[in-house]
């Protein structure tokens, strides 16, 4: 029995490719990422032909294509130049390479005529007030397209807009003007909230001034009627006390002449006061003697 010598070769796939098995020219599988041996195609002594054996690697990571500078007429007739980036990644690696010769061209082609398209149907002002549409269309013409050649589209945005030199300078004035008008609506917003506030703070003042007011007005009323009330309690007080003394004094007349001496000698100790005791009584007497 003859010996026979088979020569192979070793392939190693990284997680971030896919591989493509093809024997004699016919896709066999899609190689996920590992170590592969490729059998030669004879073997020594022998010389039995086996399969020709290739495998083609496809890169599956995200990646970005930039679709630059494309001058495009919009819908009221404005040359504009715009430049579109798109994230993509493969998703399917045997339709990337059967379905179309190159699918990043292919790509590149069909973001191409979808923002023409796009920006067919939009007016400059819709353009520059709204990028994302413009995005949103790319997006939305070219994902199922895509997907048809086995590409997944991730994002599609406008990147840059460049426009004919004297509208751009137009476009500064009035983004300018814009933006002066935007800081006087600021500005007479502002003045409009100080005033706001400044009259809610004169009306709060105001109001408290008023409590404070009301409050004094209410706080006097109420010591003036305290010290009426204090007072004529004072007053009842001594006209207790006095009618207490008159019943006493009626009840023991000593009390009387008590009370007498105790002025008498209370006005004596007056070097000014002048006591007159009795003319009276004796201008009587001596009225009758005559």
């Amino acid at each position: 029995m003859t010996k026979q010598l088979t020569l192979n070769r070793e392939i190693f796939i990284k997680e971030t490719h896919r591989g493509l098995w093809y024997e004699d020219g016919v896709l066999k599988q899609v190689l996920e990422a590992g170590r592969y041996e490729i059998p030669s195609q004879f073997t020594f002594f022998g010389l039995i032909r086996r399969p020709r054996v290739e495998v083609t690697i496809v890169d599956v990571r995200e990646r970005e294509l930039i679709i630059k500078g494309q001058e495009i007429l919009t819908a009221d007739k404005v040359a504009i130049r715009v430049s579109i980036i798109v994230q993509f990644r493969v998703i399917d690696p045997r339709s990337a390479l059967h379905e179309v010769e190159n699918y990043e061209d292919r790509l590149y082609t069909d973001v191409q005529l979808a923002a023409r398209r796009s920006l067919a149907t939009m007016t400059l002002e819709e353009i520059l007030t709204n990028r994302n549409h413009l995005s949103e269309d790319i997006l939305r013409d070219v994902k199922e397209t895509a997907s048809d050649y086995g590409i997944s589209i991730l994002r599609a945005d406008v990147k840059d807009l460049v426009f004919p030199g004297n509208l751009q300078e137009i476009m500064n004035r009035v983004l300018a003007a814009e933006r002066m008008s935007q800081a006087q609506l600021v500005e007479a917003r502002t003045k409009a909230e100080v005033q706001r506030i400044d009259a809610q703070t004169r009306a709060e003042s105001e109001r408290l001034n008023a409590d404070v007011r009301a409050d004094a007005k209410r706080l006097e009323a109420e010591t003036e009627a305290e010290a009426i009330r204090v007072k004529t309690s004072a007053e009842i007080s001594a006209l207790n006390e006095r009618a207490q003394a008159a019943q006493a004094y009626n009840k023991h007349p000593v009390l009387v002449r008590l009370a007498e001496l105790e002025t008498l000698r209370e006005l004596s100790e007056n070097a000014n006061a002048r006591i007159y005791i009795g003319f009276d009584k004796h201008k009587e007497l001596a009225d009758r003697e005559s």
